[in-house]
């Protein structure tokens, strides 16, 4: 396994067993990129999950932006 490998098994169980929330904006940053760059065009099953999860991926990263204000808001 590639240290990119490793980093995308440690993050998964983190999310798995804390939570989504468990993770700083620059780790969920990080998954986005590395459950992306990840093929699972062999199994649709993994394909689906991974299309849920790169979603609450990007809702949470929305949110944190959102909870501590570093959207492009003008207001």
């Amino acid at each position: 396994m590639s240290n990119d490998d490793l980093e995308r098994v440690s993050l998964l169980d983190t999310v798995m067993s804390r939570g989504i929330h468990a993770l700083s904006k620059a780790q969920l940053e990080r998954l986005h990129y590395l459950l992306e760059q990840k093929d699972y065009s062999h199994d649709a099953k993994a394909q689906r999950s991974k299309r849920k999860l790169l979603k609450k991926i990007s809702v949470a990263i929305f949110d944190y932006d959102e909870k501590f204000s570093n959207s492009f808001k003008t207001s």
